[in-house]
């Protein structure tokens, strides 16, 4: 298990690393700036190939002129990467241009907006990573549609409540036209471009009803309250955190979650609402596990969390639905929205004190651990973690942080504004302590790791 652990943490790490800084290297080419090292890893370089010395091992001899030929190696610290780009403070430290007029081939003698490029490039190609594989996971793999019209629960003084949608009540047309799976149902509400009202015809106890609906009732989206519940989805555990309530309470990854508090669960938020609002407080919560129903309690802890990841699951009838080539690109980036959307609100919740730093953030070991196992369910769901880790890496790289691609970024904004350089050397000290505060931090991660093993 640890071997498996390793290999698929190496060549996660290696992909990410590869495409991240493949990004910088063929922006800088692009821009005519010289990369002198393009690294997998920090630190003492192990081995490595330039076109001056070809394959060796070990560090460069002293004083190695590359004449402009990029030594690609790898180093010691398997944590991350860089390009060494000519005339740039970066990860390398490298000092000996500060005395030393610019060149035209260097990072700082480039006009701002070549500069902006060559930082921005390795986020944008994980996001284009990200992408591709959202992208193709929509094309050859479809997503699961419920196959039914029916609404499981009308939550009392809710949106659809004050409409006049009841639980149970049948979807039969939309605007005239009929719908027969929740695909249908979900294009009809919320594909209304020109937010002109809704005539929705609906069975209710054997007779047909009629509800209208303004445009301007239908909301945008569905991240503050699910507008209407599909019959058939329930509330499934997607994760289950180390030393938890959760995992103290016998809850396990793939649970279904039943009902709460005693109250029939419909939908990830309603869960939520009844996990925040009970601190302290121990729930009876009713999950199905594979074909037996578990009757278990759970308390939630003083920051009104039960430690779980929380999605959701089709217990019903299901189709999958295939998407066309361009219509797999729009819910690709759909889906790069809704991630990124959730990752800047638990950062926030972090930010808060509502999500301790450790229970929100996972390093090397958590990371091996979860490609190991989406390697274990095939190729597709070892891609999507890949690209969501892809998808992180992109959001985390692009924050203002010194030695982050943001830190960089905003230094040459503040510096094309101002249409000067920062001296070089509080850019080395600046970068320094980041460097420092990154490393105790990973150091922190990599530490929380292995204790909640």
């Amino acid at each position: 298990m640890i071997a498996n652990y390793i290999i698929y943490f190496i060549i996660t790490i290696v992909i990410l690393v590869l495409v991240h800084e493949f990004g910088h290297f063929a922006a800088a080419k692009l821009c005519g700036m010289r990369a002198d090292v393009f690294a997998i890893g920090f630190g003492k370089r192990l081995f490595g190939w330039n076109k001056i010395t070809g394959f060796t091992f070990g560090d460069l001899p002293e004083n190695f002129d590359g004449q402009g030929n990029t030594d690609y190696r790898l180093s010691l610290l398997p944590l991350g990467g860089y390009v060494k780009i000519a005339g740039m403070v970066d990860e390398s430290f490298d000092t000996e241009f500060i005395d030393k007029e610019p060149q035209p081939y260097e990072f700082r003698a480039r006009p701002t907006w070549q500069k902006m490029i060559v930082i921005s490039a390795g986020v944008i190609m994980n996001l284009l990573l990200a992408l591709v594989v959202f992208w193709g996971f929509n094309f050859f793999h479809g997503q699961a549609i419920a196959k039914t019209t029916t609404i499981s629960f009308v939550a009392p003084n809710s949106t659809a409540d004050s409409l006049g949608f009841a639980s149970n009540d049948k979807l039969l047309t939309i605007n005239g036209k009929s719908v027969n799976n929740w695909e249908e149902v979900n294009k009809g509400l919320f594909l209304n471009s020109s937010n002109q009202p809704l005539t929705i015809e609906v069975l209710r106890k054997g007779v047909t009803k009629t509800i209208n609906v303004p445009g301007s009732r239908i909301p945008s989206d569905e991240s503050n309250e699910p507008f209407l519940i599909p019959d058939g989805i329930k509330p499934g555990i997607t994760q289950v955190m180390s030393k938890s309530p959760a995992q103290q309470a016998g809850i396990k990854p793939g649970d279904l979650l039943l009902s709460l508090n005693n109250v029939p669960l419909y939908s990830a938020q309603q869960t939520t609402q009844i996990i925040t609002s009970h601190k302290n407080v121990p729930l009876p919560v009713v999950v199905l596990r594979d074909k037996d129903t578990l009757n278990l309690s759970v308390t939630p802890g003083a920051n009104g969390l039960i430690g779980v990841g929380l999605g959701e699951a089709i217990t019903g009838q299901v189709v999958y639905q295939s998407y066309s080539f361009f219509k797999s690109f729009y819910f690709g980036v759909k889906d790069i929205k809704n991630i990124t959307k959730e990752t800047y609100q638990m950062a926030g919740n972090v930010i808060t004190g509502k999500i301790a730093f450790g229970k929100a953030f996972g390093g090397p070991v958590v990371i091996a651990k979860f490609a190991a196992k989406s390697a274990e369910n095939g190729i597709f769901t070892f891609l999507r973690f890949l690209a969501l880790l892809s998808l992180s890496l992109a959001i985390i790289n692009i924050f203002p942080f010194p030695v982050l691609d943001g830190g960089h970024l905003l230094i040459i904004i503040i510096e094309g504004i101002a249409r000067r350089e920062i001296p070089i050397k509080i850019k080395i000290g600046i970068q320094n302590a980041g460097f420092v505060i990154l490393l105790m931090l990973m150091a922190f991660i990599i530490y929380n790791d292995i204790i909640n093993l």
